[in-house]
């Protein structure tokens, strides 16, 4: 992207997806090292440390890409990044909506908000 196609989000990491073998086994050794769970589904896992910082697990067949999350403050800010990006908001079973960036050297980007009533299941 070049000049006034730039897609500019003001947010934080807010969490990085990768791939696991054996997402049980991977979400027991987080918790291990302080992680908890924040939700857990057959074709992906949330989990986050102290700081509130995640880790998604996919395992295999999971229809989400590996990527890193950046989370931003309002809905407003997310759609507008998503308009200028050419890409559809999704809600999540889990209720925060969010859209997946073409990527920076072919590795996705998630921006991802989190609505005031957005309750861990």
């Amino acid at each position: 992207m070049t000049g006034g196609d730039e897609l500019r989000v003001e947010g934080v990491v807010d969490h990085i997806a990768v791939r696991t073998e054996d997402m049980h086994a991977d979400v027991r050794e987080y918790e291990r090292l302080g992680f908890r769970v924040e939700t857990l589904y057959e074709d992906w896992a949330m989990l986050r440390d102290a700081r509130g910082f995640g880790v998604a697990l996919l395992p295999e067949g999971s229809k989400h890409p590996q990527h890193i999350g950046v989370r931003v403050k309002s809905r407003g800010e997310l759609e507008e990044a998503a308009r200028r990006e050419g890409r559809p908001v999704k809600e999540h079973r889990d209720r925060s909506l969010s859209f997946y960036t073409k990527g920076v050297g072919g590795r996705a980007v998630e921006v991802i908000y989190y609505p005031p009533d957005y309750k861990q299941p």
